[in-house]
């Protein structure tokens, strides 16, 4: 039996399953695994187009969203933007 490494960019198809990565991803709560589940989306689209829509480095971006990788924000954004999406901010607990 061959087996291969779980890869989830293969299994971001649509708007939906983007949704469901991003807010399954916040709700770890988990900033790293965040950056991660952007980077698999990212690169489900095709991390060299973005790259070059945003005129960034193409390596560079795979690094930034890679485990080991710590992206400017600015760079979060722009990418998030890119692919047709954008952060919000909800209260957590009502006062």
């Amino acid at each position: 039996m061959k087996t291969s490494e779980y890869d989830p960019a293969e299994y971001i198809r649509t708007r939906k399953d983007v949704m469901a990565f991003l807010e399954g991803a916040l709700e770890e709560n988990d900033p790293e695994f965040l950056l991660e589940t952007i980077g698999h989306i990212a690169r489900s689209k095709g991390m060299a187009l973005i790259a070059k829509e945003l005129n960034l480095d193409r390596a560079g971006l795979y690094k930034s969203f890679s485990p080991d990788g710590n992206p400017y924000f600015f760079t979060v954004i722009k990418v998030l933007d890119n692919l047709g999406f954008r952060l919000s901010i909800q209260q957590k607990y009502a006062s």
